[in-house]
């Protein structure tokens, strides 16, 4: 299968003979070789010779898939189908005289999976290794075990111009020696840089916003590269809403035309604008598809804005976003290399040469950023549910990989210990994201094969439009530019459903003409809308909603997280949505609902019906205990209503709660409560032993000791208002120590008048008698009580009960302290007896007669 001579003399042709050599002797290799050096077309064609088996070229795109296989097709001066194939997903041209065909790397992880062997290929070419998508390195991984444990006579290439060339030789090297690297010197044409940065500064893009004003500066490029040099443009934008807002500032160019080239293009759409326009220049306005392996015929000049749209997952809360950044140096050298294919070229970058060294040298990998939940799948079902053991460029992250493997084993795809179930296996074999997977095999019953095939190929097509039925029906009758592609997707999807063994096969008599369901046991036809509603919601349960107020545009979703309708929504109003596109709200805690189908809480119940929980809920919240009986779907409340007759261990361990968070005060403590509450206190810290502490921390610690009868019955706060304190806290004294308590704390002294006073046990390290001076006449020391152990602090009172003393030495007191007391305070207190020596004295509580 010799190729012709191709019209120009490319860079890569000279390595070739090296390739093909080092390929046959080591069997794997990294070509290195600039944009536009021929390394898609070529290397293809000089291996057909030289290989047994067919050559399969793996795309990560596939606009680029196509584009390949016709370029080379062309070269080889026949059409596409016949040696020169290719297949995408929903897509296939190839034949029995196939021998090259270009793939994408998705496919080709599909076709490992089905038969790891890859019977009737002699070589996998893996292009644009340094984009690093996901399926580009488990491809790559792949394709190095089976070539080490089943086919070592298949021979791998990675190729690019721009990846981490030595760690791709030690990734495909073996016997611990790297493959070999080779290098395609030069490019097809040269290339000049021209530094175009925005006159005045711009905004840095937030989100998906990107400032007007660098829109503005792109427009305005454009138009200088028009008249600065000849040719068809390209021009690179993040997304398709950057497309059109810089199409509609390019309205008035005469003689040339506007196209646009983007992912969510029909084929036909693509292809169309890949062809040139005979007689008319073109500026073609396109996103990162365009950005490698693509020669867009007449391209001459390109203009970059310098951003890129990529994923990023948050895991916490299960929302994906796309965001714009800068792009790589890496990315940008690629774009630049649009220019440079056919004929001298230069590119305009809308930034400075400064800005340019900032910029990251590589894009990030998808594998440190995305949902990995579909390459977690498909490392269960190669039997490495972790990747340990294969030869993954980077390994993926802890965090990501526990969030995939806990939704795969939520959908019954992968079983506690990661490995692949059956289901799992159906799953991976239907070619979508798991969660749609899901959707299909669980939703046909319900819903109908069909209506199940069309609502996930909305689904996985990303169709535009917050109501998700409204853009279904518009695809459906044909009147969507996208109603093609998504067609085919719909027959991909009904022939995977056909094959599976998950679900039972259904005829259009079963289904019915437009794939409704006849009724079953139990459960009617469902509409449109409420079928959409319940395929989303099989796919994302958590995101299954309830609006928070009536009449707002806020709704809580399963999952916890609140999400907001756009203003001026034709969802808004509706009670219940299944959200089957949200992402998150640039500065906000919420998401941004981007798509919804409506739908009612019976249906929510049945999507979410693995989120179901009625449980009674009897618990301490705010000041009392609240105790009901609540249904909820994930964080959604679905029933609330108070419980007659809640379970009393519960409510007491509530009322505990509640002792716990508010504290003590929850109790009635009257004045003998807290006095007998120092009196133990001093006793612990008097006797320490068997004596019980009282601090509030032990209290609360021993709560069911002490309050145990009283929680038993008690039913909300107010009972505990009035438990006898008192009685409760003789609860924690042994029989021995109560018996004793009042003789060794006794609540009353008697002193010498007769009198008995109250001792105050604040202090435990200090109780504390208040007697009036003229009472202790004749005492020669202070009381000690708790066995004799500890004096108490005796304060002397004035007759009009004011302190004049505090001691705990009463005959160092009457010696020194009473006669300056005695000097001071007969005179105010004359009828009060004041005698010389108090200790001989008589005690008395009245005064003197008076002298008549």
């Amino acid at each position: 299968m010799s190729a012709p001579e191709p019209a120009a003399e490319l860079p890569v042709r000279h390595v070739l003979p090296a390739l093909v050599e080092t390929l046959a002797e080591r069997g794997a290799a990294v070509l290195v070789a600039p944009p536009g050096a021929g390394k898609t077309t070529l290397v293809p064609l000089a291996l057909a010779d030289q290989v047994d088996g067919r050559i399969v070229v793996a795309q990560p795109r596939r606009v680029a898939a196509r584009a390949a296989a016709r370029r080379i097709a062309e070269l080889r001066a026949e059409r596409v189908g016949e040696t020169v194939g290719y297949a995408v997903r929903g897509e296939r041209r190839t034949s029995a005289r196939t021998r090259i065909e270009v793939v994408t790397t998705g496919l080709l992880v599909q076709r490992l999976q089905h038969d790891p062997e890859l019977p009737g290929v002699g070589a996998v070419l893996l292009d644009e290794a340094h984009e690093r998508q996901l399926d580009a390195d488990l491809a790559l991984a792949f394709g190095i075990e089976v070539r080490a444990a089943l086919r070592p006579e298949l021979r791998l290439l990675a190729m690019s111009a721009t990846a981490e060339e030595e760690r791709l030789g030690v990734l495909l090297g073996s016997a611990g020696e790297p493959a070999p690297v080779l290098r395609a010197e030069g490019r097809a044409y040269p290339v000049d840089v021209v530094w175009a940065p925005p006159p005045r500064p711009v905004d840095p893009p937030h989100g998906l916003r990107v400032d007007p004003r660098l829109l503005d500066h792109v427009a305005a490029t454009v138009r200088r590269a028009l008249a600065e040099h000849d040719g068809d443009l390209l021009v690179f934008l993040p997304g398709a809403g950057e497309i059109n807002g810089v199409a509609g500032r390019l309205t008035n160019l005469a003689g040339t035309d506007l196209v646009r080239l983007h992912g969510r293009q029909t084929s036909a759409e693509q292809d169309a604008a890949l062809r040139p326009a005979a007689g008319r220049r073109r500026v073609v306005l396109a996103t990162a598809v365009a950005e490698t392996s693509l020669t867009v015929p007449g391209v001459r000049v390109v203009v970059d804005a310098g951003l890129s749209r990529v994923a990023r997952t948050d895991l916490a809360r299960g929302l994906g976003a796309l965001v714009t950044v800068p792009v790589s140096r890496a990315a940008a050298t690629q774009r630049a290399g649009r220019a440079g294919r056919e004929a001298p070229g230069r590119v305009y970058r809308c930034w400075s040469a400064a800005d340019q060294d900032r910029l990251p040298a590589q894009p990030e990998p998808e594998i440190a950023v995305a949902d990995l939940t579909s390459f977690a799948l498909q490392l269960a079902c190669w039997g490495r549910p972790d990747g340990t053991g294969l030869a993954l460029p980077d390994p993926p992250p802890v965090a990501a990989m526990q969030v995939a493997r806990a939704t795969l084993e939520a959908l019954g795809a992968v079983g506690p210990d990661g490995r692949v179930t059956g289901r799992g296996r159906a799953m991976a074999a239907v070619g979508a994201h798991p969660r749609l997977a899901r959707a299909l095999l669980d939703g046909a019953a319900p819903v109908g094969p069909g209506r199940a095939a069309e609502v996930v190929a909305v689904l996985a097509e990303s169709a535009p439009g917050d109501d998700l039925v409204a853009a279904w029906r518009r695809l459906r009758s044909g009147t969507d530019p996208a109603s093609t592609r998504w067609r085919a997707e719909v027959n991909r999807l009904r022939a995977a459903l056909d094959e599976s063994p998950q679900t039972p096969a259904h005829d259009e008599q079963q289904s019915g003409r437009d794939g409704r369901r006849a009724g079953g046991p139990g459960h009617p036809a469902l509409p449109d809308d409420l079928a959409a509603g319940l395929l989303v919601g099989l796919a994302y349960p958590e995101r299954l909603a309830r609006v928070r107020q009536a009449g707002a545009e806020t709704y809580l979703m399963a999952g916890g997280t609140a999400a907001d309708l756009a203003p001026g929504s034709p969802l808004a109003g509706a009670e219940w949505l299944a959200i089957s596109v949200a992402d998150r709200a640039p500065g906000r805690r919420g998401a941004a609902i981007r798509q919804a189908a409506v739908l009612d809480e019976a249906t929510a119940r049945e999507a979410g019906a693995a989120l179901l929980r009625r449980e009674q809920e009897i618990a301490w919240s705010g000041e009392d205990v609240l105790a009901r009986e609540v249904e909820r779907l994930g964080a959604i409340v679905l029933l609330d209503r108070p419980l007659a007759r809640p379970d009393p261990a519960r409510v007491a361990a509530a009322l505990r709660d509640g002792l716990r968070q508010v504290g003590l005060d929850l109790l009635t403590w009257p004045p003998r409560a807290r006095e007998l509450r120092d009196r133990l206190a001093f006793c612990r810290q008097a006797l320490g032993g068997e004596w019980p502490e009282v601090t509030d921390a032990a209290l609360l610690d021993r709560a069911d000791e002490w309050l145990g009868p009283e929680l038993a019955t008690a039913r909300r706060r107010a009972d505990l208002a009035r438990i006898d304190v008192p009685a409760a806290l003789r609860r924690l004294l042994p029989w021995r120590e109560a018996a004793r308590l009042d003789e060794l704390a006794p609540e009353r002294l008697a002193v010498p008048s007769g009198s008995r006073h109250r001792v105050d046990y604040a202090d435990p390290a200090a109780p504390v008698l208040a007697v009036k001076l003229q009472e202790t006449f004749g005492w020669q020391d202070v009381p000690r009580i708790a066995d004799g152990r500890v004096p108490v602090l005796l304060h002397l009172l004035s007759p009009a009960g004011r302190p004049v003393a505090v001691t705990r030495d009463l005959a160092s007191f009457w010696r020194t302290g009473y006669p300056q007391v005695r000097a001071e305070l007969r005179g105010r207190y004359p009828r009060h007896p004041w005698p010389a020596d108090p200790t001989e004295a008589a005690p008395t509580r009245g005064l003197r007669p008076r002298r008549s």
